[in-house]
């Protein structure tokens, strides 16, 4: 295919050749150019009209005011028209009496007609400016909200913090009422629930800026004010004039008027009935709304279940002293020509009771029988196993006075004990009887279940240990006793020591054993001391020895023949007592 043949095709853009017709130059010298006609103008835009200033700016969540070089308002959008109905255009925009126009506020908010406005100026062109002006009333009233609600919770939690702590009613009680001031009014008073017909009561006033001032007393229940007792049993009761009143007759609320004040009174929750009420009160001008009456019943919430737990604490506190009173070991029972020695060192000094034991029990022909014992374990278990040894022996030596027959007669019992409970316990003694002499001497008839040998400080200075033997007592039926007698020269001494004071481990490398070689030497140049003083040296060196460590239960029993006619010797104690 060559260029004559497609020099007559339609190029395909609408522009068809004609064979017959001419070709004319494109272009040519000879041939003079006309300029284009002009086109014809375009006819205006026939849309819909721009929309006007006061349409544009009607959805602006601002207000605009437009203002002249003068300050006179030349333009105002209908928002600021609603915000500030007192601006019009054509005025002096300080003309309109608009405190926050005039002088803007720190921070551009102020209050008007009721609601929270921020202001901001802008300068424009001209010396113009335009004040922009926003509602704000629902972010601020949100804002403070949400500050009211972190200061609720900051105070509650300082509350939990601080009522965490005290275990003692008292104390417990003393802390209410002071967290309650100020955050919560400018006087509390709190009433305990009554007591064998007794109140008490605390109560924290505060002056100025001062720490709240606690003071405290006693009423009859019956002198409580109604509103109180109601309070006592539950109830919340809401006549504010009738509370103020019975505040002001029990003399509650100094440095406050009884006409310009508040007052609202809430139980404290307690297990059955409330712990107590708690009475606030504050100047009217701070009136209770419902978010502090709600906060002031999640403070009594935790105000209640505080002193619960300090009650509870210190009735539990009271029962376990009336039962460690009874289960420590009791003085030996005074026998004429007789001085007697204790010395007692639980292994947990806070429970103050252990496995030892000691005692003694006066005899109708003015002898006594004495014991010194150890059982299996210590603590609480142990201590109630030598509580019911102690009262074995307090109702058998009325039966029988002779210490090996009276020392199988405990074992007898103590097997009852024990197989009726399950209990696999058993104890080591010396049970002796102790009788004066005419010549101011005594006679020991001692009798042995397992224990250590007694020892016997001889006038002359000489330590002999008593050749004492026997079976441990609550094991088998029928055991071994050993028994023996020592005759006691006035100012000779007898000791009797638990395993605590030769077990007891210390020294250099903390591990080594306190043993016998060392008690004889502390006994050493000890025969003219004083019964008491005897047994306080072999406490004292012992716990030297311990050094502070853990160790078992020491119980020391040092019996002195002083004559007939001797004088009990006094002595100060070197050695402090458990508390």
């Amino acid at each position: 295919m060559t260029a004559a043949d497609v020099r007559d095709w339609d190029p395909g853009d609408g522009r068809i050749s004609t064979p017959s017709a001419a070709r004319a130059p494109a272009w040519s010298a000879d041939v003079p150019v006309r300029p284009p006609a002009a086109l014809p103008p375009l006819a205006p835009d026939r849309g819909p009209p721009a929309p006007d200033w006061a349409e544009v700016v009607e959805h602006f969540r601002e207000g605009l005011i437009v203002c002249d070089a003068a300050g006179v308002v030349r333009q105002l959008s209908p928002v600021a028209e609603r915000l500030l109905p007192e601006v019009a255009v054509g005025e002096l925009l300080a003309a309109s009496g608009v405190a926050g126009l005039r002088t803007p506020p720190a921070g551009g908010e102020f209050g008007h007609r009721g609601r929270r406005l921020r202001v901001r100026e802008v300068p424009l062109s001209a010396g113009r400016s335009c004040h922009y002006v926003e509602d704000v009333t629902e972010s601020v009233t949100r804002a403070d909200a949400l500050l009211a609600e972190r200061a609720r919770s900051a105070f509650l939690a300082v509350v939990g913090e601080k009522l965490g702590n005290p275990l003692h009613p008292d104390r417990a009680a003393a802390a209410v009422v002071r967290l309650a001031v100020p955050t919560l009014a400018e006087v509390a008073v709190l009433v305990l629930a009554p007591r064998s017909g007794r109140a008490r009561w605390w109560r924290a006033t505060r002056a100025d800026d001062e720490a709240p001032g606690v003071d405290s007393g006693v009423l009859n229940a019956v002198d409580l004010p109604a509103a109180i007792d109601e309070g006592l049993v539950g109830a919340e009761p809401h006549t504010l004039d009738w509370l103020v009143e019975q505040a002001v007759e029990a003399g509650w609320l100094p440095g406050l008027d009884a006409v310009d004040v508040s007052v609202r009174v809430v139980p404290l929750p307690g297990r059955d009935l409330p712990a107590g009420a708690l009475l606030v009160a504050r100047r009217s001008a701070r009136y209770y709304d419902e978010a502090d009456v709600d906060l002031l019943r999640a403070f009594a919430a935790r105000a209640g279940a505080a002193l619960t737990t300090a009650v509870l604490y210190r009735d539990q506190a009271e029962v376990a002293d009336t039962l460690q009173a009874s289960l420590l070991p009791v003085e030996p029972a005074e026998v004429p020509g007789v001085q007697w020695g204790t010395a007692y060192r639980p292994a947990q000094a806070g429970l103050r009771i252990g496995g030892d034991f000691y005692g003694s029990h006066r005899l109708p022909d003015g002898g006594a029988v004495f014991f010194l014992g150890d059982v299996a374990g210590k603590g609480v278990e142990a201590a109630v196993f030598t509580g019911q040894l102690r009262q074995c022996l307090q109702a058998l030596h009325r039966v029988e006075s002779h210490p090996a027959r009276l020392l199988r007669l405990l074992n007898d019992a103590l097997l009852e004990t024990t197989l009726a409970h399950g209990q696999g316990r058993f104890a080591t003694m010396v049970l002796g009887v102790v009788r004066p002499r005419r010549d101011g001497g005594v006679t020991l008839t001692m009798s042995g279940g397992g224990h250590l040998p007694p020892l016997v400080l001889r006038s002359c200075g000489e330590v002999e240990t008593v050749g004492l033997s026997g079976m441990l007592i609550g094991v088998v039926p029928d055991p071994r006793i050993g028994e023996v007698t020592v005759e006691l020269a006035p100012g000779e001494t007898c000791l009797l020591y638990s395993d605590g004071v030769t077990e007891a481990r210390g020294g250099r490398r903390g591990d080594e054993q306190f043993g016998v070689d060392r008690l004889l030497h502390a006994l050493g140049g000890c025969h003219r001391m004083p019964a008491p003083a005897l047994a306080e040296r072999i406490e004292q060196v012992t716990c030297d020895w311990l050094a502070h460590g853990d160790h078992d239960d020491i119980a020391v029993l040092a019996l002195r023949a002083t004559g007939p006619h001797s004088r009990p010797a006094r002595h100060l104690h070197a050695v402090p007592a458990l508390p």
